[in-house]
């Protein structure tokens, strides 16, 4: 028989190349060094690739539950390597912005929900740890694979960085594809967890108020854990006075704790249940958050504080799929998440828009005030209901 723990490996190799992109902050000064193109015109390429990223999710996901994820996946590494060895050859912002920014990032979605859905239907007794599992491996990606990056850059120019990264994601990414497959209805019989739990399709969901409430909390958790992630470096130096590197250590912490919080929330919502994980998990936030915006920050509290955030925000990236398939099942995972995950995709350009507009202080408290609107939001949590009259209609 299969063993379902291969479904678990093959989703780890995949989450581990697609979550390098977190690594982007790397090639920026490189980059500019060599073609003399602004870091602000460069950290473009980053936000198309995250905004390019979500947007695929949705479209794979459908694919994934008609076809499998084996296949998608391998094409999203297919998509992600060849886009990445195109930018080796890019000298324009406008051929990075394609080759690495749509090119890639379409890759990055297409293959991120698969591994992700293969896996939780083989383990519905354990979908919160196996769901932290699956994506903490996209947020150890960028941890991983910076020193890789690094030395690339310093001994084989920033270009042939992307040829080299290409070649090994297309590898990984490939061949971590196939191990991916579908639990055959047998195979998952003996498994204790859900047992004939309802289907929703994406329109059936859509019709819940639930996913409404889901994907708000989704937003708003997401907005608070990107903003200090995208600007650890620069919190540190402006509220908790550091130099830059000290400040950049943060980088590294907040990656450890992002991966590892994937991990522990998962297994905890799994033993006391989603709704007092997700409660708990808004009031950390809530309370860092505002504690930031009016506390003193020295290099102790600067680290605390992100880790914090950093711990959380990968709770939520563990919950939010698990939750939607307790709500909503398996059978539509891949398209169901992938319209959830848009929450994520909005989240990123939402707070450095925020960020931008006024001070970080009063940032904090805003996403503050948003981690206390969702645990109020997580009080009206409740099991969907399903309304025949809706299968009719799609039946006819």
């Amino acid at each position: 028989m299969f063993n379902r723990w291969f479904v678990v490996i093959g989703a780890i190799l995949v989450q581990v190349s697609l979550g390098a992109v977190y690594g982007w902050s790397l090639f920026n000064q490189p980059l500019a060094d060599k073609f003399g193109w602004s870091i602000d015109d460069i950290v473009i390429t980053f936000s198309i690739t995250i905004a390019t990223f979500a947007l695929f999710t949705i479209f794979a996901g459908k694919l994934q539950d008609q076809i499998g994820s084996r296949w998608v996946a391998t094409g999203g590494g297919i998509l992600l390597g060849v886009g990445l060895m195109l930018a080796s050859q890019a000298d324009t912002l406008i051929e990075l912005y394609l080759y690495y920014g749509i090119i890639g990032g379409a890759g990055i979605g297409t293959a991120y929900v698969c591994p992700l859905a293969a896996a939780v239907k083989w383990f519905p007794e354990k979908r919160g740890l196996i769901s932290g599992i699956a994506v903490a491996g996209f947020g150890g990606g960028g941890l991983i694979f910076k020193p890789i990056i690094s030395s690339f850059i310093e001994t084989s120019g920033v270009s042939t960085t992307f040829l080299y990264l290409g070649i090994i994601f297309l590898v990984l990414v490939v061949g971590g594809a196939q191990l991916l497959r579908e639990p055959k209805q047998e195979q998952t019989n003996d498994q204790k967890g859900p047992q004939h739990e309802k289907q929703f399709s994406a329109k059936e969901m859509l019709r819940t108020p639930q996913f409404y409430i889901l994907w708000i909390m989704f937003l708003f958790g997401a907005i608070s854990g990107l903003l200090v992630i995208s600007l650890a470096v620069d919190i540190g130096m402006s509220i908790a006075n550091l130099d830059i590197e000290t400040a950049g250590i943060a980088v590294m912490i907040i990656a450890l704790f992002n991966a590892g919080g994937r991990i522990i929330w998962g297994l905890i919502s799994d033993k006391i249940g989603r709704r007092p994980t997700f409660f708990i998990m808004y009031i950390m936030t809530a309370v860092v958050m505002f504690y930031m915006s009016v506390g003193m920050l020295n290099f102790a509290l600067f680290i605390v504080s992100v880790s914090l955030i950093g711990f959380t925000f990968g709770g939520f990236l563990a919950l939010f799929p698990s939750q939607t398939a307790d709500y909503y099942g398996v059978k539509n995972l891949g398209v169901n998440y992938g319209i959830m995950y848009q929450a994520y995709g909005i989240a990123a350009l939402v707070g450095p828009v925020i960020a931008s507009a006024i001070p970080l202080t009063q940032t904090f408290l805003i996403t503050a005030i948003l981690s206390i609107l969702a645990i109020g939001l997580s009080f009206l949590l409740k099991e969907p209901v399903k309304h025949e009259k809706f299968q009719v209609v799609e039946n006819e």
